[in-house]
C-alpha cells in the first residue's frame, strides 16, 4: 500500500514544492490559452503554447515522480493545476482577443437598439421573427470581444427586457466593424 511521508518543512522542501506549483500555474495557464487560440484557428500561437505547456509539464511531473513520497510536491502540483486554470481564464479575459457574435431579441424596441448601436459606431443588423409572445426584433452585431459589455449596455439601456446571447466568432469576412485609429 502506498503512503505519503510528510517530511519536515526545510527550505529545500518548500522551494521544491513552490517551484512545482509555479511550473504548473504557468503550464496550465498556457494550456488554457492554447485551447482558446486553437479554437480561433491560430495555428502558430497554438504550436508555441503547446511547446511551453508540455515543457513545463515534463519538468514539474519529473520532480513529483522522482520524489513521490513527498506530499508537499504533490500538493504543489495539484494547487498549481487549480490556480493555473483560473490564471489562464483571467489572462483570456484580459487579452479579450477575437470577435463575438451578439444576438439581441427585443419585442418592442429592436429598431431603437439598432439605431443606438449604429450611433455608437458599430454595425448591427435587425430581422423580424415570431416568438412565443408575438413578433420580435432579432439584432445581430459582430464586435471585438472587449466591446461586448459596451454593446450589451447599449441594448439594455434601450430595452432592459432584451434577451441577449453571446457566442465566440472564429473568423469574420467583410462587414462593418468599428476600427481604432491604429487599425485603419
Amino acid at each position: 500500500m502506498f503512503s505519503f511521508d510528510i517530511p519536515p518543512l526545510t527550505s529545500g522542501i518548500i522551494a521544491g514544492a513552490v517551484i512545482i506549483f509555479f511550473l504548473r500555474v504557468f503550464g496550465i495557464a498556457v494550456s488554457t490559452l492554447r485551447v482558446l487560440v486553437m479554437m480561433r484557428g491560430k495555428k502558430l500561437a497554438a504550436f508555441v503554447a503547446g511547446f511551453f505547456e508540455v515543457l513545463t509539464y515534463v519538468i514539474a511531473i519529473g520532480q513529483v515522480v522522482n520524489n513521490l513520497d513527498n506530499v508537499w510536491n504533490v500538493l504543489g502540483y495539484c494547487l498549481g493545476f487549480s490556480v493555473g486554470t483560473v490564471v489562464g481564464m483571467l489572462l483570456d479575459e484580459r487579452t479579450a482577443s477575437g470577435f463575438a457574435n451578439i444576438r439581441i431579441i427585443s419585442r418592442y424596441k429592436a429598431q431603437s437598439i439598432v439605431d443606438a448601436i449604429h450611433q455608437a459606431g458599430y454595425g448591427a443588423t435587425v430581422g423580424w421573427g415570431h416568438g412565443r409572445g408575438g413578433t420580435v426584433g432579432m439584432i445581430v452585431a459582430v464586435v471585438r470581444r472587449k466591446e461586448i459589455d459596451k454593446i450589451c449596455t447599449i441594448a439594455e439601456d434601450v430595452d432592459p427586457n432584451a434577451f441577449i446571447t453571446i457566442e465566440d466568432t472564429r473568423t469574420i469576412r467583410r462587414g462593418h466593424l468599428q476600427m481604432s485609429y491604429q487599425e485603419r
